[in-house]
């Protein structure tokens, strides 16, 4: 029971307990510890023990609390999973139950009342690789723990229902040896199966969570490369599914393309259309985000054959062109066909041949973007565009400090993992982050309230526009490619508009009613669907 309700004769209850205000509580303890895996410990605690007090804590102080749930700290508590296991926690679906993954499901009991799962192998967490099932905090991460307890960034984000809501690991086994050695270790132990035994069980589980879960949306969240395209591919037009990697980064990293180009060309005189991208990593997230910003360019008049020639990707072999021998499947829709010149593997040459006006890191290499990068960069643009993107912080390409100083401030820069503003000789540098959070609990509350068969590209695509749109003047005065994130919960409201809407469009919306309310009625009733948790304390933070 939540110390919140007990009755106020209590006598084990302190004399004034009900005279304090308990967030202020909260947050001196969690900010009396040590580390922001300690933090993220104590708030997992706070969230078993009081989900109201939770979610007010959270919900007031957003941008402190965000990064210890999220991005950066998940990654620790994911790497660290299996040592630090409190309590069950959403759903284990093992390989083990191949042949019965209905029955396990029926477990969870939520069945019609279910509207979003986020759903993980655990074989590609962040850029720490396969971590099985420790992968597990992912899922709760964008979503929150357990029937009866309340989520975390789908219900902070957006408004999502608690008890809707499903944070689901497939554990299939893992090849990382060190998790099959440590005795603490959580998962199934074994190897990951082979296509042919991952696709039955696959085809297996979304049927049943179809079948047990019919209003369900699922998310994919940290597949592997080539499963993470293979099963989008397999799934997405019988099944209400997205997938956050490819589409939920490919969309947030196209607002603030859209944002950061403007303020590049507006500084150089360059046209829209005349942007070059060059992509550090071609992995799903990289590929994703490349495909998606072909509409960039088609927002700007060109073809898709001439929006995709304006899109180069490397990889660790360096430019990747047609003629490279055992190129990857997902690969191949990038690579050059116009150049033929020596492989270009290092990554300042690759720069100085293409010329681009922005450099995107998806690699989950650390510091790839040297000083020398960074300012060749600067020298071809009097407005250089550098996203690194990779997740957490200590995969990043380059630290934002960096990335200023070596560009004397001209740097647009937006990153995956938070980074503070600073100061530069006098003037205040406050940077961009990148995330999927600005995203993912838009496109997932207006795929529900529209009732949409599917999630088109054209949906994924007007949340991304929707984004870019929603900077307030003050925040476009300072010259910000993302909005802040303590508006996330109004931010996601307009996002969830633009979803449905283009559900509309695309004729796969199942929930008619909508189609009859004009733009400020619907997210009006947007608003007015955004689940809040009871307020209990007076004062305000």
């Amino acid at each position: 029971m939540s110390l919140t309700t007990n009755s106020h004769n209590s006598p084990r209850l302190p004399p004034f307990f009900y005279n304090t205000d308990h967030r202020l509580r909260c947050l001196a303890q969690l900010r009396s510890k040590t580390s922001n895996l300690e933090k993220y410990i104590y708030m997992s605690g706070l969230k078993e023990r009081d989900p109201n007090l939770f979610y007010e804590v959270l919900l007031g102080n957003m941008l402190e609390i965000v990064p210890i749930l999220y991005t950066p700290t998940v990654g620790d508590a994911c790497s660290n999973y299996s040592h630090i296991w409190r309590r069950p926690e959403g759903l284990y679906v093992t390989i083990e139950h191949k042949g019965r993954v209905r029955d396990i499901l029926k477990t969870w009991g939520a069945g019609d009342a279910a509207r979003i799962a986020v759903v993980t192998d655990g074989s590609r967490i962040l850029g720490l690789g396969d971590l099985g099932a420790n992968g597990l905090p992912i899922s709760i991460g964008k979503l929150r723990v357990k029937p009866g307890d309340f989520w975390d960034l789908y219900i902070a984000g957006a408004g999502i229902k608690p008890s809707s809501t499903l944070p689901i690991c497939l554990d299939l086994g893992t090849n990382t040896q060190k998790f099959l050695d440590d005795p603490l270790y959580i998962g199934v132990r074994r190897k990951r199966p082979d296509t042919v035994e991952m696709d039955e069980f696959m085809n297996e589980f979304m049927e049943a969570m179809a079948e047990i879960f019919p209003q369900l949306l699922v998310q994919f969240e940290d597949f592997s490369t080539d499963n993470a395209f293979r099963y989008l591919d397999m799934f997405k037009f019988q099944s209400r599914c997205f997938n956050d990697d490819i589409q939920g980064t490919g969309a947030v990293v196209l607002s603030g393309f859209i944002n950061a180009a403007r303020l590049a060309s507006a500084a150089s005189g360059l046209p829209l259309s005349e942007h070059r991208i060059l992509f550090f990593g071609a992995g799903s997230a990289g590929i994703g985000v490349a495909k998606q910003l072909i509409s960039f360019f088609r927002l700007q008049g060109l073809s898709e054959e001439e929006a995709k020639n304006r899109i180069y990707t490397v990889d660790s072999k360096g430019l990747i062109t047609a003629d490279r021998k055992g190129l990857q499947e997902h690969k191949k829709f990038f690579a050059r066909t116009d150049y033929q010149g020596p492989a270009l593997t290092n990554l300042e040459d690759v720069i100085k041949y293409v010329k681009p006006t922005a450099l995107l890191g998806l690699s989950t290499v650390r510091n790839a973007f040297t000083e020398q990068v960074v300012r060749c960069m600067a020298s071809l643009n009097t407005r250089p565009i550098i996203f690194p993107l990779s997740n957490p912080v200590s995969l990043c390409e380059v630290d934002y400090e960096d990335a200023v100083k070596w560009t004397n401030g001209s740097v647009i820069f937006a990153s995956g993992s938070p980074y503070k503003p600073l100061e530069q000789h006098g003037k205040v540098y406050e940077p961009g982050q990148g995330n999927n959070m600005y995203i993912f609990p838009g496109i997932g509350m207006g795929s529900i309230l529209a009732k949409a068969r599917h999630v088109t590209d054209n949906m994924v695509e007007q949340a991304s526009i929707a984004l870019s749109s929603s900077l307030t003047t003050e925040e476009e005065a300072a010259n910000l490619v993302y909005p802040r994130l303590a508006r996330i919960r109004d931010i996601s409201a307009q996002i969830a508009l633009a979803v449905v809407r283009a559900a509309q469009r695309d004729d796969v919306d199942e929930n008619p009613i909508l189609r009859s309310l004009n733009d400020i009625v619907l997210l009006e009733y947007i608003k007015a669907k955004q689940w809040q948790p009871c307020s209990i304390h007076s004062s305000r933070l």
